[in-house]
């Protein structure tokens, strides 16, 4: 089960200088329009340096809005893309204005360890946010990307991130997006997230030198009090409807350099372009940040919730028509149905400039060998350990999953508690082969903070491409037979990434109710 069950909002961010009207969030795009680029803020001279203040207001038809602000020279912009080169700082001042009423039953949960918080004190409520660095492999330290004790509240003086991009960061596309425990659905329903760039694609990758290229964030927003019903999708904010939905403007026979991520709650996305219907070729060049280390060819991208997939799409002939489809995906019997759904139609133009709001990957610079990335060589280490982990549910009559369950083999099944000690604690150093079962009837996504992990194994069986991963679906038990399972290596050999974070499932009404636990990487 896995639709919002519970009754309130989310979160947003932007500038430190503001006024009242501030705490409204922009205007949404109108359904039916040109799909445009997410505004980009680029760094300068090694430094990218911006202010977020977190907004929240409702809309004409009744969905909350939470947002990401920040104040543009042409006026406020919702969610920037953040574009950083491998070894710049990024310094980002987030500021908490959310001004709402919050109930009794949706207040005073006290999310902070006993050790304190980072940020502002007190209980994290509805109105608390934090931010999180999806992907990247940061330290997980106050003011970089802790997730655990970082809390900024409202009417507060705001907080600062500050951190440096690794100078061997994967090139490709990350996301930022709250995540305070417990509340972490609310928001993100909101549509608080935004893309994250680590650029340099075209240095690993040269098919995509010169190419145009387009950032798409797929989100997605139920109605909140949650109610029966079906759910919208959006594209860069616009309202996935067919027919008369988002439109994207190709040339024909074009290639565009396309960057998308699931920002989704829980959406299962297996992502096509049609051409007159049927599914085409697209050249896969990256996933979850990381580039392939070759290309190929898929009709069909499956990505999972917070995870991200960077291909070439070319446009059709004159005289066709094209769309960009998310597929339904059957995620068993306990869970919801993922629906087929057109996220926009490619609409095809003789106008050259039709896109010169997109950035085009730069062609400068020497090329970057995939063999001087992060985790490289991984896969030829012998393992320091291995560990089996399982997700499970526990059952509540007629209503469905009520308890949500990620579990280290051999150790009792629990919720995750802000005070809990760790259930796995490391070195660093370490490199560990984990299997990971799913033991419930309807799919999860793992995901671990800090480091990607390199794909082995799915259900016993060697894959045929080890690509690195940050999230990774596990399907649904049957209720007979054999779990399915992944088996990943885990990299825990950069001393950066020492401290304590989370891994957990990724459908993020799951990880609010508690499936999500600890790890500690010891220095």
């Amino acid at each position: 089960m896995r639709a919002i069950s519970r009754g309130l909002l989310a979160i947003i961010v932007c500038g430190f200088s503001f006024a009242g009207a501030w705490a409204q969030c922009p205007a949404r795009p109108a359904s039916g329009t040109l799909v445009q680029d997410p505004f980009s803020l680029n760094a300068q001279n090694g430094v990218l340096n911006a202010a977020f203040i977190m907004g929240y207001s409702v809309d004409q038809f009744g969905y909350s809005h939470y947002c990401y602000k920040y104040q543009a020279s042409t006026g406020v912009v919702e969610a920037p893309t953040l574009r950083l080169n491998q070894g710049d700082e990024l310094v980002l001042g987030v500021k908490d204005d959310i001004k709402t009423s919050t109930p009794d039953s949706m207040s005073g949960m006290d999310m902070s360890p006993a050790g304190g918080v980072c940020g502002d004190s007190g209980a994290a409520t509805l109105q608390s946010t934090n931010v999180h660095f999806h992907g990247l492999n940061v330290p997980p330290i106050c003011h970089q990307d802790d997730v655990l004790t970082t809390i900024i509240q409202p009417g507060s003086q705001g907080f600062q991130y500050k951190m440096r991009i690794p100078t061997n960061e994967p090139p490709g596309l990350y996301w930022y997006h709250p995540h305070v425990h417990g509340f972490t659905e609310f928001q993100v329903n909101g549509g608080a997230a935004g893309a994250l760039i680590v650029e340099g694609m075209e240095k690993v990758r040269p098919e995509v030198a010169g190419l145009t290229e387009r950032v798409f964030v797929v989100r997605q927003q139920y109605l909140v009090p949650w109610v029966p019903g079906p759910y919208q999708l959006t594209l860069n904010y616009q309202v996935a409807t067919s027919p008369g939905g988002p439109f994207i403007q190709m040339q024909p026979g074009e290639k565009q350099f396309w960057r998308v991520a699931n920002a989704t709650l829980q959406d299962f996305m297996p992502l096509q372009v049609w051409i007159n219907g049927k599914p085409q070729n697209l050249e896969l060049i990256a996933l979850d940040g990381y580039p392939l280390a070759e290309p190929r060819m898929e009709q069909t991208i499956l990505v999972p919730p917070a995870g991200r997939a960077e291909f070439i799409v070319q446009a059709p002939p004159a005289g066709t028509t094209g769309q960009f489809v998310s597929l339904a995906y059957s995620t068993g019997p306990t869970g919801n149905a993922d629906l087929e759904q057109v996220l926009a139609d490619i609409n095809l133009t003789s106008n050259a400039g039709a896109n010169k709001q997109a950035a085009k990957p730069a062609v400068s610079g020497p090329p970057i060998s995939t063999d001087s990335l992060k985790f490289a060589g991984l896969r030829a280490l012998t393992p320091t350990a291995t560990r089996k982990l399982y997700f499970s549910e526990e059952f509540g009559g007629t209503n469905g999953p009520i308890q949500f369950y990620i579990t280290v083999d051999g150790q009792k099944q629990q919720v995750f508690e802000p005070n809990e000690k760790p259930v796995i604690t490391t070195k660093v150093g370490a490199v560990e082969d984990w299997t990971i079962e799913n033991r419930a009837l309807e799919t999860h996504a793992f995901h671990i903070h800090q480091i990607h992990f390199q794909m082995l194994e799915v259900d016993g069986k060697p894959v045929p491409a080890e690509d690195f991963r940050d999230t990774i679906e596990i399907p649904y038990w049957s209720g007979t037979g054999p779990y399915h399972s992944v088996k990943v290596r885990m990299d825990f050999r950069d001393p950066t990434i020492a401290g304590t974070f989370v891994f957990h499932c990724h459908i993020l009404l799951h990880e609010d109710l508690g499936m999500m636990h600890k790890i500690l990487v010891e220095p």
